[in-house]
């Protein structure tokens, strides 16, 4: 039975551009078993799923199904087809994705989803988190589904994915830039997330010009839930000066959190052009001659 936990404002209720990306666990609770529905469950442990899960949801692990094996880049349309097509999913389903950690995965996926093109994507407010301090079943049981019938197009990377090259340029012309790393990764004493191994970049600092978000300030921590629109225009433009004409572009150490605050400037804020720096810090910071900056 779903338990008593801090209750959330109604996602209708927020301000958001685009209120209709995000369900309430009670949504997912009454469309779990609606054919045309599938939930997608998308963790930086990539195990958890296999120690309980929402019924019905299937798996999509970061590293081996959106990572290409061989190639730093993403896999190609024919791959990910197949990939969708094995979890279900036709051209008409609605696609829900949550995870762990506040949705940093999820978010991930829903980004990576949106470069073959998919649209009918929306993400579980609060997560996996969320829907456990409920009281919500959780189950190992993996479902099978019919093979699906979608199809994708050609990943494009042109709207949404930024690459070093075009960031070099963005700094050149004082692009807004958004590092949404801890506070610590930005002014260059670690490497890497506080409580993790300090690794993945030969130098610390960040991209000259950037201004320091942490993906985190846009969940009200006690229910995992993004904030409302007015306290997300707070910190992103009242505080940090951006404007949802600006041509953003974000970045963390690999993508996955920046792909968070890429989610809520777009889709909560409507910012028109917010791009995904992917190859962020582990690319920058290892790269020859790249300017870097500390306070």
């Amino acid at each position: 039975m779903p338990q008593t936990v801090t209750a959330v404002p109604d996602i209708a209720k927020r301000g958001y551009a685009r209120p209709d990306v995000l369900v309430s666990t009670d949504w997912v609770e009454e469309h779990r078993n609606d054919p045309k529905v599938r939930l997608v469950e998308s963790n930086e442990d990539v195990l958890l799923y296999e120690t309980g899960h929402i019924p019905g949801a299937v798996k999509v692990d970061w590293v081996t199904d959106l990572n290409d094996p061989l190639v730093r880049d993403y896999v190609g349309r024919e791959r990910f087809e197949r990939l969708l097509r094995a979890k279900g999913i036709n051209n008409d389903t609605t696609i829900v994705f949550y995870g762990d950690k506040n949705n940093w995965w999820a978010t991930y996926a829903f980004w990576v989803f949106r470069l073959f093109g998919l649209e009918n994507l929306k993400i579980l407010d609060g997560g996996r988190l969320r829907w456990a301090e409920e009281g919500r079943e959780l189950v190992t049981t993996v479902p099978q589904y019919p093979e699906g019938n979608i199809k994708v197009r050609e990943r494009d990377d042109s709207e949404i994915r930024a690459f070093r090259p075009e960031v070099e340029q963005h700094v050149k012309r004082r692009g807004k830039l958004v590092d949404v790393r801890s506070p610590e990764e930005y002014r260059g004493e670690r490497l890497h997330m506080p409580e993790y191994p300090n690794e993945g970049a030969l130098r610390g600092g960040h991209i000259p010009g950037a201004k320091s978000i942490p993906w985190g300030r846009a969940i009200t921590a006690e229910t995992h839930t993004f904030k409302p629109a007015s306290e997300l225009r707070t910190i992103y433009e009242a505080e940090n000066g951006l404007q949802t004409t600006d041509d953003v572009v974000a970045y963390c150490r690999i993508g996955e959190r920046s792909s968070h605050t890429w989610f809520a400037l777009t889709y909560l804020l409507g910012f028109e052009n917010v791009r995904n720096y992917d190859g962020s810090w582990t690319e920058w910071g290892n790269s020859v001659g790249a300017p870097i900056e500390k306070p």
